[in-house]
């Protein structure tokens, strides 16, 4: 007969499981999670709010742009009427053709010249209108941007 050995099969431990050191960690991991939820929150409701207000300073920027440039559209209307009326009024009195020649060159140069002035006037107040209505969301955006570098 064969003999059989026993072996010492000895006992294998597994790692205990401590439920309270996990729920611990559990609790640790959530209410950091909550507190950067709530930072994020914090951020994202200040960043719609100043961005809110510089939709409301753009639209005011335009309205007041808006209501220069009709203005002075109005003035320039006013002003090329009332000189036209002027200029009728003389052509009346014209006596010759040669003067009829002169009285209407020289009211189209003016007018040209005055035209001109105008148009540069128009186009500064436009350029203007354009920057401070660009000012408000331009602000915020590079806010916005150092924000992202520094996070």
């Amino acid at each position: 007969m064969t003999k059989t050995t026993q072996k010492d099969t000895g006992t294998v431990e597994f790692p205990t499981f401590d439920a309270t050191q996990a729920s611990e960690q559990f609790r640790a991991f959530a209410e950091k999670s909550a507190e950067q939820t709530k930072e994020a929150y914090s951020r994202m409701k200040s960043s719609a709010e100043e961005t809110q207000k510089a939709f409301e300073a753009t639209f005011e920027s335009a309205k007041t742009a808006g209501n220069e440039l009709t203005s002075k559209s109005i003035a320039a209307l006013r002003e090329g009427t009332e000189a036209n009326l002027a200029h009728l009024e003389a052509l009346a009195g014209v006596r010759s053709f040669a003067e009829l020649i002169e009285m209407q060159s020289n009211f189209m140069r003016k007018r040209m010249e005055v035209a001109v002035d105008q148009m540069k006037d128009f186009q500064a107040t436009s350029q203007k209108s354009a920057e401070t209505m660009a000012k408000p969301m331009k602000d915020v955006f590079e806010k916005a941007v150092k924000e992202l570098r520094v996070a």
